[in-house]
């Protein structure tokens, strides 16, 4: 198994056990705006990608491509496709070798992907308010010739932020709008989420 593909199926383990502890949490968060169902929803498809059998995978774009596959067929609701979107394109650009620079550039096709697909914008109380910032940070951080570890650090804390940026927020897609009024003051589930996956990325990537 190649380095690449075994840091992927590393963070698939972490990730999909802080999903799976935090699901009760999430679905909180989410009924607030929402369904009700986010955490369940992630936690049953990052387990489903974790289940992945990647030792015949030659590269970790490949791998991620399999795991946007995985999050698109078992994720319900909007955040399957947008999730799984994500990791489709963001997989189909993963640099190799890997290093800052196409990482950025990475992140920056699977954002423009999951803008498209959810026709939502910076701002919106969405993930891509967590998201934006991670790829913002890890384009600097290339431009700046940072390592990408330490790159993929500062885009978690900048999809943390994001998240929290959240908070004051007024809904502006989805299920969510339509309680617009009383979403200020409620963070946006998908903004954990992606928190939580860039959060324990940057402990496998580097």
């Amino acid at each position: 198994m190649a380095d690449g593909v075994m840091a992927v199926t590393q963070w698939l383990r972490e990730c999909a056990e802080v999903f799976d502890a935090r699901a009760d949490e999430l679905n909180k968060l989410d009924r607030l705006l929402g369904d009700g169902d986010h955490g369940t929803n992630m936690a049953r498809g990052l387990a489903a990608a974790r289940e992945l059998d990647l030792t015949p995978v030659a590269a970790a774009s490949d791998a991620l491509r399999h795991v946007g596959m995985a999050l698109v067929s078992t994720v319900g609701g909007a955040s399957g496709p947008l999730f799984g979107t994500f990791f489709l394109r963001a997989g189909a650009n993963w640099p190799r070798p890997i290093q800052t620079a196409g990482v950025a550039s990475a992140f920056e096709a699977g954002l423009a992907g999951v803008m498209a697909r959810g026709n939502a914008e910076r701002g919106d109380k969405t993930m891509i308010d967590a998201l934006a910032p991670a790829s913002d940070a890890l384009r600097e951080a290339a431009l700046a010739h940072i390592s990408l570890g330490e790159a993929m650090d500062t885009a978690a804390a900048a999809a943390e932020r994001g998240r929290d940026n959240t908070r004051s927020m007024i809904a502006k897609r989805g299920r969510s709008a339509l309680l617009a009024d009383k979403s200020i003051g409620v963070v946006d589930p998908g903004a954990v989420s992606v928190a939580i996956i860039l959060r324990t990325a940057a402990n496998h990537v580097g």
